[in-house]
């Protein structure tokens, strides 16, 4: 039996969703010691799976990797739909323990498309890598069509820059419960049309954004400048999605973010992919406050919803034989 253990992650945004570049997506994004999925696979004749978001993946493993078949028991869940990578984690978790289960080298990164998982970021990929804080190279923009590509017709972007970053940083994580964010062929036709309308000169003022302010804070360690680089990422990002999410920011996470923002200890605060989850950066010294006031904000929001508090996770997934 192998068992495989991941975080989730954050995606703070693009670097540019304007065809008037030559590179298009490139996500930023941060890994994720909680929440977590954990995941054990053993080899059997049929595929038997005990969680309904896994199977779909555990069956296009066990075609992948031709093989009889798998039982795949999820012990620990990430969120579905909450822009915490649940969708990526899981099919490259199945993907991993199933062929350790087999006694087959895989690669991730090469069998994520046929898995449908890297087609824009490349994000969950790297982070279930490696972790860290991780920036990846987007596509050449002359790939994109008006229609989807066909399913596995694509590499995983590039990663460009990859840090590690302090173990006394916390994200507090606050997830409303709201409906789910965008996925599958809805988050499709949302990201196409905003690609299509994307005002370029967004992506230009991200450009010195990420160059200037949010790599060296990230490889200085300096906790005010990444967070205040990454709310404004957030914030940019929000420019471009506003006619599709309702706002610069998905209800209610614009009032949790403003909630956040000002409380002292937090570094900068922003949601997480199309949400609902917010994050907010803050040290080990603060969390319990932070988190504290987290919970009084989606008090505030009528919403409810539960926190999380988490490290930044430095290491890829885990992968054990028992």
């Amino acid at each position: 039996m192998t068992r495989v253990t991941v975080g989730g992650r954050l995606h703070a945004g693009f670097q540019n969703l304007s065809l008037a570049h030559e590179r298009l997506y490139g996500g930023v994004g941060v890994a994720l010691a909680e929440p977590r999925l954990s995941l054990r696979a053993e080899r059997a004749e049929t595929v038997d799976c005990d969680d309904d978001a896994a199977r779909p993946y555990v069956e296009r493993v066990v075609e992948c990797l031709d093989v009889p078949g798998a039982s795949v028991a999820v012990d620990e869940r990430l969120p579905r739909h909450a822009g915490l990578g649940s969708g990526t984690q899981l099919a490259l978790a199945a993907l991993v323990a199933v062929a350790g289960a087999y006694g087959i080298d895989v690669d991730p990164r090469e069998c994520a498309p046929a898995l449908g998982r890297g087609g824009r970021s490349g994000i969950g990929v790297a982070t279930f890598e490696s972790g860290g804080f991780v920036v990846d190279g987007g596509h050449p923009t002359e790939r994109f069509t008006t229609a989807p590509p066909a399913e596995g017709d694509w590499s995983v972007p590039p990663v460009v820059a990859r840090h590690d970053l302090p173990d006394d940083w916390r994200f507090v994580l606050a997830v409303p419960d709201a409906g789910p964010g965008r996925s599958g062929d809805e988050e499709d036709e949302s990201m196409r049309s905003v690609v299509e309308r994307a005002d370029p000169g967004i992506a230009e003022e991200i450009a010195l954004l990420v160059t200037q302010q949010l790599l060296p804070a990230a490889a200085t360690d300096d906790r005010a400048a990444f967070g205040n680089a990454v709310a404004r990422l957030g914030r940019l990002n929000g420019a471009w999605y506003a006619d599709e999410q309702g706002g610069v920011y998905r209800p209610p996470a614009g009032a949790i973010i403003d909630a956040l923002s000002d409380q002292p200890a937090v570094a900068g605060a922003g949601q997480s992919s199309w949400g609902p989850t917010v994050y907010a950066l803050t040290d080990a010294d603060y969390a319990e406050d932070v988190a504290a006031a987290a919970e009084a904000a989606l008090s505030d929001a009528a919403s409810g919803g539960r926190v999380v508090v988490s490290r930044p996770r430095n290491e890829g997934a885990t992968v054990e034989e028992e």
